[in-house]
């Protein structure tokens, strides 16, 4: 959805993107290229765009993305996890499986070509404060979370339409927040705690840099 940028939502297929930081910008760029080099060779393609994805076997000690999976990580360490901002800001999430079958078809539909389409559900459009709410109380956890201050040129609202995917690919929620966050939640508690990994260095320092990352808080 990085993609997208600082637009009204939800976010359609259709829409002028403008991406507010690096890791959207590459993301266009990404698809540029892709555009290119299928016109210069004459080969299909097709973008999906999902949203967060979120299941079993996510990477769960990175600590710059996968909020759900950081929340859950750092709760099993009987750490209050971190929350930017107000806590308002809001997202959807999209549960592996119904990514999965969306990128199936999409690469082996052969009526589907050069379609750019976001996959996963337009329902539970949730804040983060809301998102913390729901581990927290499936896992127990009675401490509240902490909060710093926003990240730089977070996107406030990011959601999409699914209108596009329920079109072309017969598209359904088949698995909702609430049990893809059990999926999650059990495959951690599971596998068990891990510490987290900063396995780069930030390249620009400023004051800013979430705090974060710059102290490796987490």
């Amino acid at each position: 959805m990085a993609r997208y940028g600082n637009i009204s939502t939800p976010f359609k297929e259709s829409d002028t993107v403008n991406p507010v930081d690096p890791y959207g910008v590459s993301k266009v760029a990404a698809e540029n290229i892709l555009k290119i080099l299928s016109k210069t060779h004459g080969i299909e393609y097709n973008i999906a765009v999902p949203h967060n994805i979120i299941g079993p076997k996510q990477k769960y000690n990175d600590p710059y993305r996968n909020v759900a999976s950081i929340m859950t990580n750092l709760i099993l360490q009987n750490r209050q996890p971190i929350i930017y901002g107000d806590g308002k800001q809001k997202r959807s999430f999209s549960d592996v499986d119904d990514c999965i079958f969306c990128l199936d078809k999409m690469m082996f539909d052969e009526k589907i070509q050069s379609e750019i389409i976001n996959i996963g559900p337009d329902e539970d459009f949730i804040t983060i404060n809301e998102l913390y709410e729901i581990i927290s109380n499936k896992m127990k956890f009675n401490k509240g979370a902490l909060y710093k201050p926003d990240r730089p040129n977070e996107v406030k609202y990011a959601n999409c339409s699914s209108d596009k995917a329920r079109q072309l690919l017969n598209f359904k929620t088949s698995v909702n927040l609430d049990q893809s966050l059990d999926k999650l939640i059990d495959f951690i508690t599971t596998k068990g705690p891990l510490n987290f990994e900063y396995n780069y260095d930030l390249e620009i320092v400023s004051d800013k840099t979430p705090e974060t990352w710059r102290k490796k808080l987490f």
